[in-house]
């Protein structure tokens, strides 16, 4: 074969895997072929959910470190819910801001005050990451037959409980978990979502974690709705297996789903929302803290991913600006032509793909234009929290430093 002929054939085959691997990424991670929409239950009639004729009592848990700029917005909304019986218990875990100042005001203030009470932590026992622990805790106290896990950043629908419980019973579901819609304030939350989106559905298709048959298993800590018998038969948080664990949402999930009971996820995107992040640096050490142990292939996954991710999201851009260049022309005897069909035809992919996952997460559809970027941020976090657990360095969170195991 001629020595020409090599840069060519690596060319085109480039373009032939970039291609496959964004219509493969398609068809395992579009929602619409793997995740049920919510069942949203009517306002007007809420006595008439067949589901809740026994109307079972919910705790609602919600774990707040450092949450002074969410947790007013959360749990008045979780005061505000449509259905009856009900208790929100929210974990201070340890505040040093003016979270605590801001729970006893709505106790006193709002008129469903009395539903609410302050669970205060203050030192983490060793062996535990400190959100396992708070749900723990939470738990222990709690009175629900049903336990609703949710974060500090969600702001909830005044139906949502009663639409999720209703759901939930008439399913026969024992873990129900809520996909929320993503506020994304700014530049950078619009960066890197999508990617981040991007990662957990290929790592965890959505059809195969509502398939009973199927050992992958994720649920969205954002809203965990699950039965009281079915957590603890399975030892909840307080399992040595889940009590440090980082990605207790996805282990949690795990344990429940292998111990054979069901596990639903759903588009509730109606009626939850969640603000995660603001500025780039809280994005940043966000998804350092879950992206290598959140990892389902473990070290040979992240390492594939580390190679693979600028190879798909920005070669592609690049092929267009590199047909330009002379030398590269000469060197391979590729033309700037054919060069620029290629560029094209992979940017291409990279624009159809990522329209429907703007579409899906609400980002303007020029934000696509931002996908070298996003790859490689990613990938320059990907490799700073592998290298942070792998040398034993730690993961740090919230004034916290968790070293994994």
């Amino acid at each position: 074969m001629k020595k020409y002929t090599w840069p060519r054939l690596l060319l085109w085959s480039h373009v032939i895997g970039v291609i496959g691997f964004y219509i493969t990424l398609w068809l395992r991670t579009n929602p619409r072929h793997g995740i049920p929409r919510a069942l949203i239950s009517s306002k007007t009639n809420p006595t008439q959910e067949p589901a809740l004729l026994k109307n079972p009592f919910v705790s609602i848990i919600v774990p707040a470190r450092n949450e002074e700029r969410n947790i007013r917005r959360c749990v008045i909304s979780l005061l505000e819910q449509d259905y009856q019986h009900f208790e929100v218990i929210v974990v201070d875990d340890g505040s040093t801001d003016n979270t605590g100042c801001i729970l006893d005001e709505i106790a006193q203030t709002h008129p469903r005050g009395n539903r609410l009470w302050t669970l205060r932590l203050k030192d983490l026992p060793p062996g535990w990451a400190g959100k396992p622990h708070a749900l723990h805790a939470g738990a222990q106290e709690a009175r629900g037959d049903w336990l609703l896990f949710t974060d500090a950043d969600t702001c909830h629908a005044r139906n949502a409980l009663r639409s999720s419980l209703t759901q939930a019973i008439d399913e026969k579901v024992d873990v129900f978990s809520l996909m929320t819609n993503q506020e994304l304030p700014g530049f950078w939350n619009k960066v890197m979502m999508p990617m981040a989106f991007i990662g957990i559905s290929m790592m965890y298709p959505f059809d195969k974690v509502n398939d009973p048959s199927s050992p992958v298993a994720i649920a969205n800590g954002q809203y965990i709705l699950i039965r009281r018998t079915v957590y603890e038969a399975t030892g909840g948080f307080a399992r040595p297996d889940l009590r440090h664990s980082l990605v207790d949402d996805r282990d949690l999930a795990h344990v429940v789903k292998a111990n054979g009971f069901r596990l639903r996820l759903v588009d509730g995107r109606e009626l939850v929302s969640t603000q995660m992040y603001e500025s780039l640096n809280e994005i940043w050490r966000g998804w350092r803290k879950n992206s290598f142990v959140g990892s389902r292939g473990g070290l040979p996954f992240v390492l594939l991913m580390l190679l693979g991710l600028p190879m798909i999201s920005i070669l592609p851009f690049l092929l267009p600006l590199l047909s330009r260049s002379r030398k590269l022309q000469h060197a391979t005897h590729i033309t700037s032509a054919e060069a620029a069909i290629a560029g094209t035809v992979e940017v291409s992919s990279v624009f159809i793909y990522r329209k429907w996952v703007n579409q899906w997460l609400n980002v303007p559809w020029y934000y696509a234009f931002t996908h070298p970027l996003a790859g490689a941020l990613f990938d320059t976090i990907l490799a700073q929290s592998a290298w942070r657990v792998l040398t034993g360095k730690g993961l740090d969170w919230r004034g916290r430093i968790y070293r994994a195991k």
